[in-house]
C-alpha cells in the first residue's frame, strides 16, 4: 500500500526534529564559498554529527542498530537534508540508498552483522560503484572482470563517478564473473574493504555541482575478494544494483523536494522584503505566478514521493525476509520510481532558474546561494540513472502493460 495522507506521530517528529537539527546545528557550519580551489574535501566533521543522529541508519531495523524508520523516514531525513545543503544528501543517498541497503536486502546473516551494523549505527560509511568510463547509463557494459582464483575472486577494473568512494569503509562493488552470460547471470555484487590489497583511490572529480561530495575514480589492480563477501549469489549482481536504484532515486527525489522547499523559502522571503518602484516584488503577477507554480510541483511532488517511499516498503521487507517478489510489485515499484525521479530533479532544475529570476543580479552572487543551488540541481537529472533512462523505463512498461488503470 502507498502512502496515505498523513504521517505517523513519530514520522512527523522526525520530520521537525531533523529539521530543526540539520538548520541550527549544520548548515552555520557550511562553508560559505563552495567555489575556490578543488571544491573541498567532504565535510567529515559535519557527517559525524549527522551520524551520531542516527541519520545514516534510518530505514535499517533496530535489531541491525538502525534507526528502525523505514524508507519514509529515511526519505523525512534525506528531505531536510536537501533543504540545507545538496552535497551532504548526496553523500547520504549514496551511503544509505545505494550503499548499505544492497548489503541489507541481499546479504546474509553474517554480512548484516559485520557490515551492516556498523554501518547503520555511523560507525562506518558506504559507497556504490557500478558505473565506468565506457558503461554509464548503459550499465550492461561494464568491463571490470573478476576471475575466480580458489576460493576467492580477484577484481581487475575501473570504475568512476563513485560517491564518498574516496573515504567509504565498505563498497559494492559489480564485475563480470562470464562474460557469456551477459547481465543476468554475468554479473555478481562483491563488498570490497577499505585498505584491500590491488584497490585504490584515482582522480576526485572537480565538479559543478555538489562539491563538497567528493566523487573518486576506483582502481582495482588484482584486487583479491574473500568468497565471504560475494553479495547474494554469483551472476546476480545486476538484480542487486537495478532493485536498489530503485530506492536511490526515491531517496533523490526526496532531497530534491526538500531542495525546492528551501528555495521556495527563499525567494517568498526575497518577493517580500525586496522593493521595485516602491513596491514590494510580492505585488507582482509575474512574481506571483512563478511562486504559485513552484508551489504547484512541491504540492505534487511531496505526495509522490512519500507514496513511493511507502510501497517501496513491502517490496523491501520482502526481499530481505528472501521472500518472492511478484512482478507486478517490482515493475509497480519502478515505475514509480521513475516517475517520481523525473519530476522532482526537473522540478527542482526548474525551481533553480525562477530563483535566478526572482533575486536578478544577486541571484549569481555567492553570497545568497541561489547560485550553488542552481547547479547543485543540474546532476539530479544525470545520477542515479538519467532521466532520459527513466523515461525508457517507463514506456517500456506501458508498452508491455498498457496505461495504468
Amino acid at each position: 500500500m502507498g502512502f496515505e495522507s498523513e504521517f505517523t506521530p513519530a514520522q512527523r517528529l522526525l520530520k521537525r526534529s531533523s529539521r530543526a537539527f540539520l538548520r541550527d546545528e549544520i548548515e552555520p557550519l557550511l562553508p560559505e564559498d563552495d567555489w575556490s580551489g578543488h571544491g573541498g574535501d567532504s565535510p567529515l566533521h559535519l557527517l559525524r554529527k549527522m551520524q551520531d543522529q542516527g541519520y545514516f541508519g534510518m530505514p535499517i531495523p533496530r535489531e541491525l542498530d538502525g534507526a528502525g524508520m523505514g524508507e519514509v523516514g529515511y526519505c523525512l531525513v534525506n528531505e531536510a537534508v536537501g533543504g540545507v545543503d545538496a552535497s551532504l544528501g548526496t553523500i547520504l543517498g549514496a551511503h544509505t540508498g545505494i550503499g548499505m541497503m544492497p548489503i541489507y536486502l541481499f546479504g546474509n546473516e553474517e554480512q548484516r552483522d559485520r557490515f551492516v551494523r556498523p554501518l547503520a549505527s555511523g560507525k562506518k560509511i558506504a559507497a556504490f560503484a557500478l558505473t565506468e568510463p565506457s558503461a554509464g547509463s548503459d550499465a550492461a557494459s561494464i568491463r571490470t572482470g573478476a576471475v575466480r582464483d580458489g576460493s576467492d575472486h580477484v577484481l581487475t577494473g575501473t570504475k568512476i563517478w563513485c560517491s564518498n568512494g574516496n573515504f567509504a569503509d565498505t563498497l559494492v562493488v559489480f564485475a563480470v564473473t562470464d562474460e557469456t552470460l551477459g547481465t543476468h547471470g554475468g554479473v555478481t555484487a562483491f563488498i570490497v574493504e577499505k585498505g584491500m590489497d590491488g584497490f585504490e583511490v584515482g582522480t576526485i572529480e572537480d565538479k559543478l555541482g555538489i562539491r563538497q561530495s567528493n566523487t573518486a575514480e576506483l582502481v582495482f589492480d588484482g584486487c583479491r575478494v574473500p568468497r565471504e563477501n560475494i553479495l547474494g549469489n554469483v551472476g546476480e549482481g545486476f538484480i542487486v544494483a537495478l532493485t536498489v536504484l530503485d530506492g536511490g532515486r526515491v531517496g533523490l527525489a526526496s532531497a530534491t523536494l526538500g531542495a525546492t522547499k528551501r528555495l521556495l523559502e527563499d525567494c517568498l522571503q526575497r518577493a517580500k522584503s525586496r522593493e521595485r518602484y516602491g513596491a514590494p516584488l510580492s505585488q507582482n503577477q509575474s512574481i506571483q505566478w512563478r511562486l504559485a507554480d513552484m508551489a504547484a510541483d512541491i504540492h505534487m511532488a511531496e505526495y509522490a514521493v512519500y507514496h513511493a517511499a511507502a510501497l517501496i516498503q513491502p517490496y523491501y521487507d520482502r526481499i530481505a525476509a528472501g521472500e518472492p517478489v511478484p512482478r507486478n510489485l517490482r515493475e509497480k515499484v519502478s515505475r514509480a520510481a521513475a516517475s517520481i525521479k523525473i519530476f522532482s530533479s526537473e522540478m527542482a532544475g526548474r525551481a533553480g532558474e525562477e530563483a535566478i529570476r526572482i533575486f536578478g543580479g544577486d541571484g549569481i552572487r555567492f553570497r545568497h546561494r541561489i547560485d550553488r543551488a542552481f547547479r547543485d540541481q543540474i546532476i539530479t537529472e544525470i545520477y542515479e540513472g538519467t532521466n532520459e533512462i527513466q523515461r525508457m523505463i517507463i514506456a517500456r512498461e506501458l508498452i508491455q502493460m498498457g496505461a495504468p488503470e
